[in-house]
């Protein structure tokens, strides 16, 4: 009865609301309101109320929303005997109309995020059987021997888990092709995968053939093994010890619980991070999925499996014949197959792995398209509004997950609209200068006030602008394949942990190039015609400063194509581990505060009368924090010492297999102090200093571009340049041809 008056009273307010934004008031009267309204939602987020405070707010900025797309649906269309300027106007307005919609879908998905409990304690005697799936298919032994590492060192009973690390690149069909190189390296990668594997005390697996990419790889082990949980981890994703403490619990309070889903946490830059350097100063791309929207789908039962980083019910998925693949996202479709058949699952918002992202633009791109692809084949597919099985929020929550993936046309649109006017005289948009500030600048506001509230810790200014164009540019494509062919989308595997020592253009920098120069040309015609011809000064003001927009957004992608070189030492977490240094009789106290795969910074405890010189050989001792007791060691040498107020040493490793469990338990012991700084990252940026920091980008990334284009390429850039060239690019070329990126 509770849950029926609150959906009538919330359908009474709606209706009111349409009545009240379609009611004739004068210009001053409606800006007046406007005003009013945006006042009331500024006092809400600045003191960052909550609770009912947040309905009131969404509520609020509908009634400014709902009063835009009332105004433009009646008032702003060019006429349709005018069909020059009706088409791209009707164009627009069905994009913005779109846009609406979708914010409408996503307000509503995150309207009460959720925090799930703690997991409950498991008894060590009766806890459930699991078994690890670590799926590989190219990837570097040294980032295997890690992530193994790790899952092999959880905090779980022994008898009770057993990891399995799942060698697609050793299959029979790869190891006995008549391609003599693809056989020889299959044979090759096999035994060394076997080899460690042994040395970790990890089952090796692989399987005949290589179908259906992913879902065929897990649902090959799925079926070969009989854990009552199944945990997934992807070869890159190192967890912390505690994983299973955190997750496991879950599954004995729900019967019906078929997923703990936790966030993926990248210790590397992306490429638009590294390119800008904003990595450990601005929230990553990926935390506002997985800091706000995951804990709104929770609220719905519609938090989805992300590929890793979770647990699953073996009953579940056998319920469905294992992991679903006809899809390229087969995380996803899996979850909605599930959904649908009335199975419940969870988010626990607590970053429990480490991860890598691409390095290159090309491999970012190429993963993109992969999930781009994959959603729109979930909604062609298996279009969740027409699902059986699934409420109306699992409906609209799988939806707005789907649809978002059309943002290239809307990105497009935006793009291409200002232009359309000055360039071709195109009047797409009929209003007035008063009518203009009236609805479309207090709409703008209203939403970027939205975006502040809802996401403004985990998502600054411009940036969802940025990544969002610089994606669309080769998105489009993909889409456009994927719609004619829903079915012929393929599953390739993106690189990670590669390294390259020099900055560079990237491959995919030419269109990027072009969009630029064209905007910029617009420009300089926009201010040609605003002086020559007074009479339509106003719309060219407007179109030229929406222009002026984009020109800064498509110079800011100039730096995201301008690859900067990083280190080959791997990636470095925050770390907090006492140890010991030994150098022959010398034995140095400190404390490690990052640590990779490949070296370590140590700060000394004290000072040491000896001196120690770059390269000298010696042993790290890893203490127990408690006790100071002596846990294990492993040989290191140093590779630089700091001559500031620190002392600190680059501590090498040279780790071979049995050293990996020493190196995951220095790195994912705990991570709290990881955890911390993710935190410390999540700092809102407001929309003055954050469009400062746009235009800064925007005049600095073209120059810097330039100068790296300008400069002679060594050798050892021109090699890169070689390799890189040798990698298949992920983009849609034909509906039989793409090639799609897994994460």
């Amino acid at each position: 009865m509770v849950r029926l008056l609150t959906y009538g009273f919330w359908l009474s307010l709606a209706v009111l609301m349409l009545l009240l934004v379609a009611q004739p008031v004068g210009h001053g009267t409606r800006l007046g309101v406007s005003l009013i309204v945006i006042g009331i939602l500024a006092v809400i987020m600045v003191f960052r109320l909550d609770g009912v405070w947040r309905h009131v707010f969404l509520a609020l900025s509908s009634i400014v929303i709902l009063q835009y797309a009332y105004w433009r649906t009646t008032s702003t269309i060019p006429p349709i005997d005018d069909l020059y300027s009706f088409i791209p106007g009707a164009i627009v307005y069905a994009v913005e109309m779109y846009c609406i919609v979708m914010l409408a879908i996503g307000l509503f998905v995150i309207a009460d995020p959720i925090e799930q409990p703690e997991a409950a304690e498991f008894d060590p005697e009766s806890c459930p059987t699991i078994d690890v799936f670590v799926p590989s298919y190219n990837e570097d032994s040294e980032i295997l021997a890690l992530t193994l590492s790790a899952a092999k060192a959880m905090d779980y009973p022994a008898d009770k888990f057993t990891v399995y690390l799942l060698d697609d690149g050793g299959t029979d069909q790869k190891r006995f092709s008549d391609d003599v190189v693809v056989s020889s390296r299959a044979k090759a990668r096999a035994e060394e995968l076997m080899s460690l594997c042994s040395d970790l005390g990890v089952v090796y697996l692989t399987r005949t053939e290589n179908s259906h990419a992913k879902a065929g790889n897990l649902n090959a082990a799925l079926w070969r093994t009989k854990g009552e949980l199944i945990v997934v981890f992807d070869a890159d994703h190192a967890p912390e010890r505690s994983f299973l403490r955190h997750t496991v619990g879950h599954f004995s309070t729900d019967p019906k619980l078929f997923l703990v889903q936790t966030p993926h946490f990248f210790s590397n830059p992306d490429p638009i991070e590294r390119n800008l350097a904003t990595f450990g100063r601005m929230p990553s791309e990926n935390e506002m999925f997985y800091c706000k929207i995951q804990k709104g789908l929770d609220r719905w039962n519609a938090s989805y499996f992300c590929g890793s980083a979770a647990v699953l019910r073996r009953e579940a998925l056998e319920e469905v014949n294992g992991f679903s693949g006809i899809t390229i996202t087969e995380d996803c479709e899996t979850a909605l197959e599930l959904h649908s058949r009335g199975w419940n699952s969870i988010y626990v918002d607590k970053p429990l792995i480490t991860g890598l992202q691409p390095e290159t633009f090309a491999g970012f791109i190429g993963q993109r398209s992969r999930w781009c692809q994959g959603m729109i084949q979930i909604l062609i597919l298996k279009n969740p509004m027409f699902k059986r099985g699934l409420s109306l929020p699992q409906r609209l929550s799988y939806l707005s997950s789907s649809m978002y993936w059309f943002f290239p046309f809307i990105r497009a649109t935006f793009l291409i609209a200002p232009m359309l006017f000055i360039l071709f005289n195109m009047k797409i948009f009929v209003a007035s200068l008063d009518d203009f500030i009236g609805y479309t600048v207090m709409y703008i506001i209203v939403c970027e006030l939205v975006r502040g509230y809802l996401y403004g810790n985990v998502r600054w200014p411009w940036v969802s602008d940025l990544y969002e164009y610089v994606q669309s540019v080769f998105l489009i494509r993909a889409i456009v394949a994927v719609i004619l062919s829903p079915r012929s989308p393929t599953f390739n595997v993106t690189a990670k942990g590669a390294s390259q020592k020099h900055d560079r253009i990237s491959e995919l920098a030419l269109p990027f190039v072009g969009i630029f120069v064209l905007l910029l040309v617009t420009l300089f015609v926009a201010a040609y015609r605003y002086n020559t011809e007074p009479e339509i000064a106003n719309l060219l003001l407007v179109a030229g400063i929406w222009n002026v927009l984009n020109l800064a957004i498509a110079g800011a992608a100039l730096g995201v194509v301008t690859e900067r070189g990083n280190n080959d030492v791997g990636v470095e977490l925050p770390v907090r581990a006492n140890v010991e240094l030994e150098f022959g009789e010398t034995i140095l106290k400190g404390a490690i505060v990052t640590a990779s795969a490949r070296q370590a910074r140590l700060i000394p405890a004290e000072r040491t009368t000896r001196q120690l010189r770059k390269g000298e050989y010696g042993r790290l001792h890893l203490l127990n924090p408690s006790s100071n007791i002596l846990i294990t060691s492993m040989p290191i040498h140093i590779a630089a010492s700091s001559t500031s107020d620190d002392h600190a040493l680059e501590l090498r490793f040279e780790p071979e297999a049995h050293h990996f469990p020493i190196i995951a338990e220095l790195m994912l012991k705990d991570m709290k102090v990881v955890r911390a700084e993710r935190e410390v990252r999540r700092k809102r940026k407001g929309l003055i200093s954050g469009s400062i920091r746009l235009v800064r980008w925007a005049i600095t990334c073209p120059i810097s571009a330039l100068s790296v284009a300008l400069s002679p390429a060594p050798k050892e850039r021109s090699e890169e340049r070689k390799q890189i060239a040798k990698q298949p690019l992920a983009i849609a070329a034909a509906p039989a041809h793409h090639k799609e990126f897994a994460e």
